[in-house]
């Protein structure tokens, strides 16, 4: 029996995927739930599992375009295993009756002349000297000859680099990175988007993180990171401005009560974001073991189109790169996003002395057609205030019941 295996469908929305690489190869025996194929669709990259065991014949090849429901491989289920088949037959070459071969022809050789582009001795000793190639220079004797005055007169080129390795590749991008950069370029050009920015002083976090972090590993298997703290800072901002939690759908803005906050992994695809869901929910704790989750997926190839669909805020953090400062683009349909950048040891002044403080530069961008500026920066500025004063703002004044210690 020939079993059709045929493109399922990864998510609503989803019409076609695109063949990202073939696991096997034609004529191979597969395992029933072996993976096949990574399929690219425009959300994620994911395996398709053999739905039955046997021969596989390859209907698509790496870079098709393939709808969904269409037959992409065909499995020969009554085909038996590798190792249960008859031996074949060792076949005996016979020796091959040598035909007598015919002598070449010995090639005349060349006579190079300076008719042939070549330059003359004194023009090649010029030349050499210059540092330039001759190919390079075109010659005004006959028939093509560099002559003397040619090479004498001919000028090194300052810009053009010579004796480099100039090479270039061209490859395909897959479905994933062209819809990332649509959604991209249509966020840019079909948002009113704009950025604002502030500073951080982290020395409140440090100060808790040094002191309970190994104290919460040890609890709950799962390091106490800043991103917890970031997301509790900007779920309580969400609360406080509502504007920042909602998108526009036609003439409408749609608001919502529950913070669904999109966090920014780098995955062996491209950038991907998956979704913490009902974070306003969750404790540190949770907070950390569901990041940690769905970063571990996204790095194996494992995420989801659902893990990633929805949300109703973004947090990215660039700082992980070096990145000192930047303008986040907005993850369409959302109308916000935070940017966090890395930590460095800055000058402050603190109660009219300068001191020595961690600082992270921190940047919203939004989208000014329902968020206004007096929401976007107060939005900011609500952020700021919970990670600099994390304790009373972000654990009710208790932090070991904060952290459930």
């Amino acid at each position: 029996m020939v079993l059709e295996m045929k493109v399922p469908s990864p998510g609503e929305s989803i019409t076609e995927v695109e063949i990202a690489e073939w696991l096997v190869a034609d004529g191979d025996y597969v395992e029933k739930d072996q993976a096949i194929a990574e399929v690219d669709s425009d959300k994620a990259t994911l395996e398709l599992p053999a739905e039955e065991s046997g021969i596989i014949t390859l209907k698509a090849e790496v870079g098709d375009a393939v709808a969904v429901g269409e037959v992409v491989c065909l499995i020969d289920t009554s085909a038996p295993r590798p190792d249960g088949a008859a031996p074949q037959a060792e076949k005996k070459e016979e020796p091959k009756k040598e035909e007598p071969k015919a002598e070449p022809k010995k090639a005349e050789p060349k006579k190079e002349t300076y008719a042939s582009g070549a330059p003359s001795p004194a023009a090649k000793k010029i030349l050499d000297e210059k540092g330039i190639a001759p190919s390079s220079v075109a010659g005004t004797g006959r028939d093509g000859r560099i002559t003397k005055e040619d090479a004498v007169q001919a000028v090194p080129s300052m810009g053009t680099p010579t004796g480099g390795n100039r090479g270039e590749t061209r490859s395909k991008l897959s479905m994933l990175r062209r819809k990332v950069a649509e959604r991209l370029v249509a966020a840019k050009n079909e948002t009113a988007m704009l950025t604002t920015f502030n500073e951080v002083d982290m020395t409140a976090i440090f100060e808790l993180r040094n002191q309970y972090k190994d104290e919460f590993k040890d609890k709950h298997n799962v390091g106490l990171g800043f991103m917890s703290f970031f997301t509790k800072a900007v779920i309580r901002a969400l609360q406080m401005y509502p504007a920042v939690n909602s998108m526009i759908d036609g003439k409408e803005m749609i608001s919502y009560d529950f913070c669904d906050i999109s966090i920014a992994v780098s995955g062996p695809k491209g950038l991907m974001v998956p979704v913490i869901r009902n974070a306003e929910n969750l404790t540190f704790r949770g907070i950390e073991a569901e990041i940690k989750r769905l970063a571990i997926r996204a790095r194996e190839g494992e995420i989801t189109v659902d893990e990633m669909t929805g949300g109703t805020f973004t947090i990215t953090n660039g700082g992980v790169f070096g990145s000192m400062l930047s303008t986040p683009i907005i993850n369409p349909p959302q109308s916000g996003i935070l940017g966090m950048h890395n930590i460095v040891e800055r000058p402050v002044v603190k109660n009219g002395t300068i001191v020595v403080a961690p600082v992270m530069y921190v940047a919203l961008s939004y989208d000014h057609r329902i968020i206004d500026g007096k929401e976007s920066v107060g939005f900011l500025v609500a952020v700021k205030e919970a990670l600099e004063s994390p304790e009373e703002l972000l654990m009710d004044g208790n932090v070991k019941r904060a952290l459930e210690l």
